[in-house]
């Protein structure tokens, strides 16, 4: 099973504006009529119940949305660009790697349908009709399209299911999940057979409830050992946990011991979810005679089991309808707020650096880029912009003078003092 998976997502780059005039006859002097680009495509991530694994996008791992058109003369607007949606399983939680390579939280994919904006495409350039005014009424510049977002992506499946099934390798997980549902595990008499969580669907009185056999636990799990590190997470959004004991093995409440101390020292309030302790196996002759002495076993470690055979079905209504008290009707696994795409309003900062001063800031920083700096007609423009903006005269308050050099990103420039 494909859980993890680390994918680069590009939106598309802004369609150029045009320089064009107005070429027709009786009109010796047309105006400006250059269209502006189109704006490029976002990137989404949607989420497909029909999905089970990351494996598709694990295997693609690159993904591009279209280029904005550029614009045409004739006054003609560039087409925006085509969108990319990108299909992942329900469950899938969304991390962006940032420059200093910490993750940054984008969203969580937690119910069929919901899709995630992950890269927001470049806005198309502005054509040189956008740039006339009565005092300029030939202009001959026009903007480049802005480059679209480009991330790198970590994407984590976690299963979303109401009831986790979890115990020591071999305790008869899947058993159980194959008798309480229809799923149809892989099942052997050794341990780690299921090499990855399995879900199916109960009926309880009426009421679904989607069960998760999470593979076995084993001392250190919580550090990598055995399969539980892998694992562990995808107890995390269920509400209620099923502790399967061994009722064959030497010491079960040792057993159970081990796996709550894998659940408490893993990330998440594991431990803390509603648990239900179920002793597998009664239908072993010497297991059955060891009830008495594993129900006072473990009462005096403060828990009231249930004795079940997962074989047979013996005890597993009661168990079930157990399970079904303690998670509440209608409610999901919680889970964290999505902190939105970095925004592009108008915000800025300025400060001296390295002899001169530097502007950051999403606004100003897509001008530079965008600008045709290297024609004195664009270079006018841009610090035309800048001081409606504000940047100029946050710039004088940093103390810059004309001729001092101001770097915005990659783009330095000589600041003549204007407007």
């Amino acid at each position: 099973m494909i859980d993890r998976a680390r994918i680069w997502v590009k939106a598309g780059d802004g369609g150029n504006g045009c320089i064009s005039f107005r070429r027709e006859k009786f009109v010796p002097r047309g105006g400006p009529d250059g269209g502006n680009g189109g704006r490029g495509g976002d990137v989404y991530l949607v989420a497909d119940a029909h999905l089970r694994t990351l494996y598709g996008v694990a295997r693609q791992h690159r993904f591009e949305a279209e280029r904005g058109q550029h614009g045409r003369g004739g006054g003609m607007d560039g087409r925006k660009g085509s969108d990319r949606y990108i299909r992942v399983p329900v469950g899938t939680q969304v991390r962006r790697i940032e420059a200093d390579g910490s993750l940054t939280w984008v969203g969580d994919l937690d119910r069929p349908g919901k899709t995630l904006l992950v890269a927001r495409g470049g806005r198309g350039g502005l054509g040189n009709a956008a740039f006339a005014t009565p005092t300029r009424r030939a202009p001959r510049i026009a903007q480049r399209g802005e480059k679209g977002e480009e991330w790198q992506l970590v994407l984590d499946l976690k299963l979303l299911a109401d009831v986790g099934i979890v115990g020591m390798p071999n305790a008869g997980k899947s058993t159980l999940l194959a008798c309480l549902t229809a799923a149809r595990p892989k099942i052997a008499d050794y341990p780690f057979t299921t090499l990855e969580p399995e879900l199916g669907v109960a009926d309880v009185d009426g009421r679904e409830l989607v069960l998760a056999d999470i593979p076995g636990l084993i001392e250190g799990a919580h550090r990598g050992r055995g399969l539980g590190l892998d694992f562990l997470r995808h107890i995390e959004r269920t509400r209620a946990v099923v502790h399967l004991l061994d009722g064959s093995r030497p010491d079960p409440v040792a057993d159970m011991r081990t796996v709550n101390a894998e659940l408490a020292a893993a990330p998440g309030d594991l431990l803390g979810k509603p648990q239900v302790v179920a002793v597998n196996k009664i239908d072993l002759p010497e297991v059955r005679a060891r009830i008495p002495g594993l129900r006072e076993a473990l009462s005096r470690a403060g828990v009231r089991p249930l004795f079940v055979s997962a074989a047979t079905g013996e005890g597993t209504t009661d168990l079930l309808r157990e399970v079904a008290r303690l998670v509440p009707v209608g409610g999901e696994a919680a889970s964290e707020e999505p902190a939105s795409l970095p925004e592009r309003g108008p915000r800025f900062r300025v400060w001296r650096e390295n002899g001169g001063f530097r502007v950051e800031g999403r606004e100003p920083l897509s001008l530079a880029q965008m600008m045709p700096l290297d024609v004195e007609e664009g270079r006018r423009e841009f610090w035309a912009r800048l001081g409606r903006m504000g940047v100029v005269r946050a710039l004088r308050r940093a103390g810059a003078r004309p001729g001092d050099r101001v770097r915005f990103g990659d783009v330095e420039l000589e600041w003549e003092g204007r407007p």
